[in-house]
């Protein structure tokens, strides 16, 4: 018999009864029946039930264990009593009475526990992340996200994508996020950065002439952690196609992830349904008017409507002097609010006032007759012609939304949200995917006084160089997308400017020089001057779609080391002091910050002659 186990501890049933077995794996739980000592063995794959008894030799051992020791035990499979079978475990119908025990490795007081699933400090779990990975739902979502990147890579394979490996070291670019810098030992005083993401590389494939590129890859950012983004490093599907249009991108990249989807809705018996094929596609304008984000949940049936005609010369003096002004009013419906309390529209007033805005007006309707100031001051008449606007029943109230075009999309928006939250509109069985399409390939900088580039310096502008040269800027639209599912951006992605001279354009456009240009992005810039395809790709997040494919709200539950929200790995004491030595070979000085009489130092490179 193997030194360790027979089998695991799911594999056992009623066919074994009568065998002699050997089983290795962690005390889970133990329960003292009066003489008769019941021990759950668990290992990677499940768990087996072990009885020990006054005449078997191991009670006195297992007895004296605490959980999470590593044992090994010899035993006899015997059929459960009448009445005692656990049908939700693999190994319910049998247990195992143990002859012997064997203690691997003894475990401490646990700082922990690993039965059950209370909910512990998120630093305590992070320290003592080997033994959080031991529960049973932070366990099954790291498998669960393992098999979901076999899956994609499977599935790219089967679309015709090779695999490539790009650098991990690399140089600094401006993507939008900090970088992560690396210093030389052999080149003093530079640097290298981590890659935040493998883009230019892979456009560079393209050149070499690889057609159908992909690989899961890991990408740096040294950005703040939100609940969808963890801080340091994520992974991605990164891929890129050559000779392709947005149409092509989108017919490569859609069965991958409609089928990685519908291969685990069922996971963990949820039951959830798919967004049939093709995804459907949302111009960005119309997202933002009709959903109030970019990346909006389909799952979620309220819809925005701009209302701002009707409050033109309106007896509400506030919308319709705003309106005079250039402001905008976005109304939404509140579906079958007649039985809610004031206090419920109030509610939602404070709660935009928490968020920071003004303010968030409402009128209530009951059996078609509408309350409250607005209603009061609009009068039935121009209230009904809003309500009509807004397909809306004789029992559905009303949410206003006034201010600038893009406040006021955004407080819509959020409440658009909101509302379907606490009127529980929100179908959670769901994955419903669109593509975000026709971006603005420039927007206005307000701050900084300038037109800046909206969305990716890098995509081909629609209508290419005539556009850039007889449009406004702020009319152009560009061949960039998004792919969304249930609110959650997976990714963006464009078909890429491959073309020098459009992109010198593009970017003097934005205020940028041809000589920033070839500073900047040399590398991508010189190899389009030696004849680059048509091409385009896209990145969705790995991280993401194992999110809400295991149903969790936070990007750490499907991360087998996340870090914390401030980039810190306390398992391994990360990111910690270099040693004096290290620092020596680096040409690395540390100075204190400024102001500080005991700041944590900072890096900074020096000249190797100043000692």
């Amino acid at each position: 018999m193997h030194a360790y186990r027979s089998h695991t501890c799911a594999a056992l049933t009623a066919a074994e009864v009568g065998q002699d077995v050997r089983l290795s794996g962690w005390v889970h739980r133990k329960r003292d029946h009066g003489g008769v000592l019941f021990v759950d063995l668990r290992d990677h794959y499940g768990i087996t039930q072990v009885v020990a008894d006054s005449d078997s030799p191991a009670l006195a051992i297992l007895e004296g264990l605490r959980a999470e020791s590593v044992i090994t035990i010899d035993g006899t499979v015997k059929a459960r009593a009448e009445g005692t079978a656990n049908a939700n475990l693999a190994t319910g119908e049998i247990e195992v009475f143990a002859k012997s025990v064997t203690i691997q490795s003894a475990a401490q007081e646990l700082p922990l526990p690993v039965a059950g699933e209370a909910d512990y400090p998120e630093d305590i779990r992070l320290r003592y992340r080997f033994l959080d990975l031991r529960r049973e739902k932070l366990h099954a979502n790291i498998v669960l996200r393992s098999n979901v990147i076999s899956s994609l890579r499977r599935r790219m394979v089967d679309q015709g994508f090779t695999e490539f490996q790009t650098p991990i070291l690399t140089a600094s670019s401006p993507e939008g996020a900090r970088d992560y810098l690396v210093p030389s030992r052999v080149h003093p005083g530079k640097f290298y950065a981590l890659p935040q993401a493998p883009q230019m590389f892979k456009q560079l494939l393209m050149v070499a002439g690889f057609d159908r590129y992909f690989q899961i890859a890991p990408c740096f950012r040294d950005e703040d952690a939100r609940a969808d983004r963890s801080p340091g490093e994520f992974y991605q599907l990164d891929f890129e196609m050559s000779y392709v249009t947005q149409d092509d991108v989108f017919a490569a990249i859609e069965p991958v992830l409609h089928g990685v989807f519908e291969e685990f809705a069922n996971w963990q018996d949820k039951g959830r349904t798919v967004s049939p094929l093709p995804f459907k596609r949302i111009p960005y304008r119309e997202s933002m008017l009709k959903y109030g984000s970019d990346k909006p949940d389909l799952r979620n049936p309220i819809l925005i409507t701009d209302v701002s005609e009707q409050f033109k010369g309106s007896g509400f003096g506030r919308f319709a002097s705003m309106v005079e002004a250039g402001d905008v009013v976005r109304a939404l419906p509140a579906p079958n609010t007649a039985e809610k309390s004031r206090k419920f529209f109030d509610d939602m007033n404070s709660w935009a006032q928490g968020e920071g805005f003004p303010g968030l007006g409402y009128a209530t309707q009951k059996d078609g007759v509408f309350g409250g100031p607005i209603a009061n001051n609009h009068g039935q008449e121009g209230m009904k012609a809003i309500a009509d606007a807004l397909g809306l029943g004789p029992n559905d109230g009303i949410f206003f939304a006034a201010g600038k075009e893009g406040q006021a999309a955004k407080l819509a928006g959020l409440a658009r949200t909101r509302v379907a939250e606490q009127l529980e509109l929100i179908d959670a069985n769901r994955f419903e995917f669109c593509w975000i399409v026709d971006f603005p390939m420039f927007e206005y900088d307000e701050d900084a006084k300038k037109v800046d580039f909206s969305h990716n310096p890098f995509s081909m502008p629609q209508g290419e160089l005539e556009a850039l040269n007889t449009k406004d800027p702020l009319d152009i639209l560009a061949y960039q997308y998004d792919i969304v599912c249930n609110g959650v951006e997976l990714s963006s992605g464009a078909i890429r400017n491959h073309r020098p001279e459009i992109m010198y354009k593009a970017f003097e456009i934005a205020g940028y020089t041809q000589a920033d240009v070839d500073t900047n992005f040399a590398g991508m810039i010189n190899a389009f001057k030696f004849g680059a395809p048509p091409h385009g790709g896209s990145a969705p997040g790995v991280d993401r779609i194992v999110m809400l494919l295991a149903d969790e709200p936070n990007i750490r539950e499907v991360i087998v080391f996340p870090m914390t929200q401030k980039a810190e790995d306390l398992m391994m004491g990360a990111p910690n002091f270099a040693t004096n030595k290290q620092l020596r070979e680096l040409n690395i000085r540390l100075v204190e910050q400024a102001g500080a009489a005991k700041a944590a130092p900072i890096a900074e490179a020096v000249d190797p002659a100043a000692g």
